[in-house]
């Protein structure tokens, strides 16, 4: 059987495309207003606290945007292995070292976290965004429950 993907086909535009594209677009924004460039009628630029409000909303949401999505594997599954890979390398994991199997419900694409018994070339834990669904707002993304399974992991108490 050839392995499935659970990774959603946006993973590389929010991986690369959109951090590159924010970053870069604010960034320009932001030294658009420190250099002067934008004035008003006034001929004058913005205010400085203005300024600093700019540059701690780029600096901060860089930062925020490169925690969240830099590190998103793509994921994919058949019935021995997780292949997990960062785009330039790829690796097989046994489903048995699994450990737990986490997601975040309040981001709307649901990231889904593996935690491993043992450190792999990426870590003891890799993120990934699930494929999207239509009105699953709440509601725990399937594949959770798919990974626990397949690893014979019971869910925490509450999920």
């Amino acid at each position: 059987m050839n392995p499935r993907f659970l990774s959603s086909r946006q993973t590389f535009v929010s991986k690369f495309v959109f951090p590159a594209l924010w970053i870069s677009l604010f960034g320009l924004g932001t030294l658009a207003m420190w250099t002067g460039v934008m004035t008003g009628e006034d001929e004058k630029g913005p205010p400085p606290a203005e300024r600093w409000i700019f540059l701690a909303l780029w600096t901060g949401g860089s930062a925020f945007i490169l925690w969240s999505c830099a590190g998103l594997k793509r994921v994919r599954v058949d019935q021995r292995f997780l292949y997990v890979s960062n785009y330039r390398k790829e690796i097989a994991v046994p489903l048995n070292s699994i450990a737990s199997v986490t997601e975040n419900r309040w981001v709307n694409t649901h990231p889904v976290t593996i935690h491993f018994r043992e450190p792999t070339e990426f870590g003891f834990h890799i993120t990934f965004i699930p494929t999207m669904r239509l009105f699953g707002f709440w509601s725990s993304h399937p594949v959770v429950a798919e990974l626990r399974a397949a690893a014979l992991i019971s869910p925490p108490p509450g999920a």
